[in-house]
């Protein structure tokens, strides 16, 4: 059954894999009842903020997903964390045939690597069992939103085999900035609305050039990879679609957890 929409996550602090006082996590615990409860995906396409290369790449593992604890100075237990997902070498072939026939003339393939925190911790709380195959895309960082959302539209037709579209980043991220203060800093806020505002609207060539557009974009974004999940899943969904705030909770004084679903057009992508 053909899957009618795309998301992307803001998926924040690793500790949102054991921290049970952030909203997020609860969201993200309750995606399945909310969105796909009458539904199960043949397979979970993730574009990862955690995994960049100069040229696109996807996840050929046959078996389970190693769990690649990509982060470091947090509780032990936190490296304990396993999501065993089995890997989708089809749809990793599928991933690779689309991009390529789109125009994307080299798309490698990587048979090692497993999922790293940008897919693994929202996975294991939207699907702990861990039963669905999961395959990974990376971003370009030396590439732009444009690019991007060109990505995405090239795998629009994977939706139409059941493939759950999933572009994991974040609203705002940038580190140096983090705090306690409960206080949401102005740049994060005006970064963050204008960003919903676009979305929402259907604005998606802003989006694309958000780093024109926006305000406070380089400072929302020091380096762009964490936003380049959110243009492929919109790419993904088709061109004048409206996005739909889903999530939004802020941690650390400028972290946005803003997350989107992407509704498809009852037309062609």
């Amino acid at each position: 059954m053909a899957l009618k929409e795309t998301f992307f996550i803001s998926h924040g602090s690793p500790t949102l894999s054991i921290d049970e006082s952030l909203p997020a996590r609860h969201f993200l615990k309750g995606f399945r009842e909310r969105f796909l409860s009458h539904q199960k995906p043949n397979a979970i396409l993730v574009i990862s903020a955690h995994w960049e290369t100069s040229e696109p790449t996807v996840n050929s593992i046959r078996g389970r997903h190693e769990t690649i604890h990509d982060f470091y100075g947090f509780p032990k237990h936190m490296y304990q964390l396993k999501y065993p997902a089995p890997g989708a070498p089809e749809l990793a072939k599928r991933v690779k045939d689309v991009l390529m026939a789109s125009g994307f003339t080299t798309v490698h393939e990587d048979k090692k690597r497993g999922l790293d925190h940008g897919a693994w911790v929202p996975l294991m709380l939207m699907y702990p069992e861990a039963d669905i195959p999961v395959c990974q895309l990376s971003v370009q960082p030396n590439r732009d939103g444009t690019y991007h959302y060109n990505l995405g539209r090239a795998l629009a037709s994977l939706k139409d085999e059941g493939v759950l579209i999933i572009g994991s980043g974040s609203a705002t991220h940038n580190l140096r900035s983090l705090g306690s203060s409960k206080n949401i800093a102005s740049w994060a806020l005006e970064f963050d609305t204008w960003l919903k505002d676009a979305l929402l609207s259907g604005r998606h060539q802003d989006v694309n050039n958000y780093d024109m557009k926006a305000p406070h974009a380089k400072v929302a974004h020091p380096w762009p990879e964490h936003i380049y999940p959110l243009h492929v899943a919109l790419g993904a969904a088709g061109e004048g679609v409206n996005g739909e705030l889903i999530h939004h909770s802020w941690d650390l004084g400028s972290l946005s957890y803003a997350s989107y679903r992407f509704p498809s057009l009852n037309r062609s992508s």
